[in-house]
This record gives C-alpha cells, structure tokens and sequence, in this order.
C-alpha cells in the first residue's frame, strides 16, 4: 500500500524535464557488493526493456567489482568518495563521517548535470548520498531493499523514498512505513534466459559451490575436508568458485582425491552454471537467494555469520521453511556432515526434485519488470501529456 505525501513534487521540482518515455534518464544509486550490484543491473535492464532509448548512469564508491561488473554492461558509470561507517572501529568511522558532506554536494553535482527523472537506491553505503542528494533536488526517488532484513543505509533512507520495493513479506512486519511494495528481488536477464535445468536423473551429482563475488574460505576448507571422507568411486562433478586466494589449495585438493572439477576464482556464466547444477553449496545473500529461487536450483545454505544482524541466516530461513533448501550454520560446518548430506542427495535424487519445485514456487522472476512498471506509473510516463521543462535557476 503507497500514500502520496512523499510523491515528486511536479510544480516545485527543479530537475525534472519534460518526460518522454522514448527518452527516460534513470540513476542507480549502491552497489559495492555483488548482492547490491546484480539487482541495480536486472533494474536498469527492465527500464532498457520497456524503453530502449533509455539512459542508465550507475553511481557507486568505484569497488573493483563495479568497475568489473558494470564494464561489460554498456550501462554508464561514476562514483563518489564514501566509505561505510558499521563495524570500523571509531578511527575509521569518524573519517568516513567526514566524507558524507562531501560525497553529498558531489552527488548533486552529479545529478544536476545528467538531469535523471528518477533515482533508484539499491543499498549500500555509495547509495546514501545520492538518494540524500535526489531528495534535496526533488528528483523521484525509490529504494529496492534485497534482504528480509533492511539494511542500515535504506533504513535510513526510507523517510526520503516515494516508494520501497521490498524482496521478502517478513519484511513488513519489521520495516515502519506503509509505502512498500512487494516484488521480490530483480534477477538478471542473462540469468533468466535459457536457464531450465537440464535433467537431474543422471547418475552423477553436480555441485556448484560459490562462497558470492570474493569466495569463502570456511565453504573451501570444508569442501576439501569432505572430500577426504567420500568414498573414491562416488559420482560427484563439482563446479567450484574459490576467490582468488584459495583457488590453488581447492584445485590441489580435487587432483589429489580425483574428482573432476571446474575450480575458478569466479564464474562469469552463471545462467550455464546454473542449467549443469542438481545442488548449490553457497552462502544466504538475498541476490543468491533470489537467483536460486527464479531458476529452481535447490541449495545447502551457509549463512556468512558476521552478515549485519544476521540477514543472511532470515534469508535462507524463509527458503528451508518451505523446503527449498537446507541451512547449516557455519559454526556447525565440517567434513563429515557435508559428506554425509552429499551422500545422501546422491542416494536420494527425487529429494533434490521435490525440494527444486518447492524453490521454484519463491521465484518472483518478474521482479524487474514490476519495479519498472510502478517507477513508470509514478512518473507517470504512460499518459498522453508531458511535463513542461522548469525554468532553470
């Protein structure tokens, strides 16, 4: 449910131009994290969809990964200086609070030469000052929150938004405002697309273990730790995504116990990696969640325990609750439950079925286009009349 008193402000706006929904100039605030990133992409590909002609300028804090990611997209891209503030130690947390005016007034500058109709926040600290920024220039501005559990910088942010796409219905119950809007979380088209799984009656395993954009280390160490407890004939073909630093011990340790294994520091085909997959071993971020759930790919969750206030624990909680997937908290992770619950999946196919079918019915695949369609709505780019250009002061 929406109420208006947050709506754009036509009138009094001073950076809106006259709308022309074969020419929308739309900003996406965050990122940082894949898991903050990756929805931004699905977001600005939904717009591009709609509406070709579309301009994309992705703002961030200029982590390699966005440098890396955003590179291959064609979708523009600048950044502001702005570090995060939770979990620093005073020292560093004092800096970083310095750093806001700034990253602010630099944000207005930012958005008062690219003149975007609309700004979307995806979380992430980089999101902050933009958002703040669209705020004091009346730009439209919505939020997208990816976890159960809102996080710290769209908490803050929620009194600015005209609207709040929210990824999980739990959420309501802990977020106190009445202007979300369920959608589920955005997935990329690439992903989307010719991702139906190819069929798990086979009689080997196919595992794909990726600890999110940098790897996990504890998912490393106990993945060669099981592998030590299988028996030597067991069927298993791993898809392994380690980081860079563990990528050379995990390769080492499949050679040595003679399983045939993809061992990569990061996969840049995950559509293919998850049409090959019968399971995933990975981590509980809401991106992960998401993406699993649209393609029907059954998990064995291990939630990052330091996650802020624990989301990524809710996150996977919401999929084993409707027998999606299983949980296994890190600190109850080792070898020889992993074997065990390998062994299993490999003696027991059909539970893999049942539990891909019971992830499938949490895809919300149409997430993007929804998002898109109501920031629409809320321009209202889809009546006959356009706004006059405002006066430039």
């Amino acid at each position: 449910m929406f109420i208006d008193q947050n709506a754009p402000d036509k009138a009094d706006s001073q950076l809106t131009e006259s709308i022309d929904s074969r020419h929308l100039r739309v900003v996406i605030a965050g990122g940082g994290t894949g898991g903050h990133l990756f929805p931004g992409i699905a977001i600005a590909e939904a717009f591009a969809e709609r509406h070709p002609a579309t301009e994309i300028m992705f703002i961030g804090s200029g982590r390699p990964l966005e440098i890396s990611v955003l590179s291959q997209t064609g979708f523009g891209f600048d950044t502001i200086a702005i570090e995060g503030l939770k979990g620093r130690g005073r020292w560093n947390q004092l800096r970083a609070a310095f750093k806001i005016p700034g990253a602010v007034w630099a944000s207005m500058r930012k958005l008062w030469a690219f003149r975007p109709h609309m700004v979307v926040g995806v979380g992430g600290y980089s999101a902050g000052p933009v958002v703040t920024a669209a705020w004091m220039l009346r730009i439209p501005r919505v939020l997208h929150e990816q976890n159960l559990l809102p996080g710290v910088t769209n908490r803050i942010l929620a009194r600015l938004a005209n609207r709040i796409y929210i990824s999980f219905a739990d959420t309501e119950g802990r977020w106190e405002t009445d202007r979300m809007h369920l959608t589920g979380n955005p997935v990329r088209q690439s992903l989307l697309a010719g991702t139906q799984r190819e069929d798990a009656c086979r009689e080997e395993l196919n595992l794909l273990v990726m600890g999110g954009s940098q790897g996990a280390h504890a998912l490393n160490m106990a993945l060669i730790d099981a592998l030590a407890k299988l028996p030597a004939d067991t069927p298993l073909c791993v898809r392994h995504q380690t980081g860079t630093k563990d990528m050379g011990m995990v390769k080492a340790a499949y050679a040595r116990h003679g399983v045939e294994a993809q061992v990569r520091p990061f996969f840049d085909d995950m559509a293919d990696c998850y049409r090959w997959a019968d399971l995933a071993i990975c981590r509980a971020g809401a991106t992960t969640v998401a993406e699993l759930t649209a393609v029907g790919l059954p998990a064995l969750f291990v939630p990052f325990p330091f996650a802020a206030d624990d989301h990524q624990r809710l996150n996977a909680q919401a999929v084993v609750q409707a027998n999606g997937g299983q949980m296994v908290l890190e600190e109850n992770l080792n070898g020889d439950l992993l074997a065990e619950r390998l062994t299993a999946f490999i003696e027991h196919p059909e539970r893999l079925e049942t539990m891909a079918a019971a992830a499938r019915t949490l895809g919300r695949p149409a997430a993007a286009a929804e998002i898109v369609a109501d920031c629409l709505a809320l321009l209202e780019l889809e009546s006959s009349s356009a706004q006059a250009e405002p006066e430039k002061q």
